[in-house]
């Protein structure tokens, strides 16, 4: 019964998402405002291209104060590649992937590679406890 829940039926899908031209220290304010550590980074049609987080931005604020230029663009500081996990998947097998790769969150993409949510060990402990799992 168990494996044969989705991540689509836990994910997050309403996501704070950040465009590539984007500008850094707009970003921190939605971090801020928005209490959350990072954000996807789509494109125009919705692609996922890359992750930002709150470390990604001190980094690039860091190097920016050494050079005389604090900011510039969320393209320049975000992740790539991001590792995905696909509609449909099992959460039983992202649970395995969350451990072993040691992440609290993994987006979640189509086929095409378009964002349609995020699933996160919170999500995946609301899957259990959803559902009665059987005493073995």
């Amino acid at each position: 019964m168990f494996r044969s829940i989705v991540v689509d039926d836990f994910m997050t899908t309403h996501l704070a998402t950040a465009k590539p031209d984007m500008d850094l220290l707009s970003l921190v304010d939605l971090l801020l405002i928005q209490n959350i550590s990072g954000a996807p980074v789509v494109d125009g049609d919705g692609k996922l291209v890359g992750m930002i987080s709150e470390q990604d931005c001190l980094r690039s604020i860091l190097i920016g104060t050494y050079q005389g230029d604090i900011g510039g663009c969320v393209g320049d500081a975000m992740s790539t590649p991001v590792e995905t996990i696909q509609l449909g998947s099992n959460i039983v097998e992202v649970a395995e992937q969350m451990l072993k790769k040691n992440r609290r969150r993994f987006p979640v993409v189509d086929t095409k590679g378009s964002l349609k949510g995020q699933i996160s060990r919170r999500d995946l402990l609301r899957a259990v406890r959803a559902y009665e799992i059987p005493n073995v």
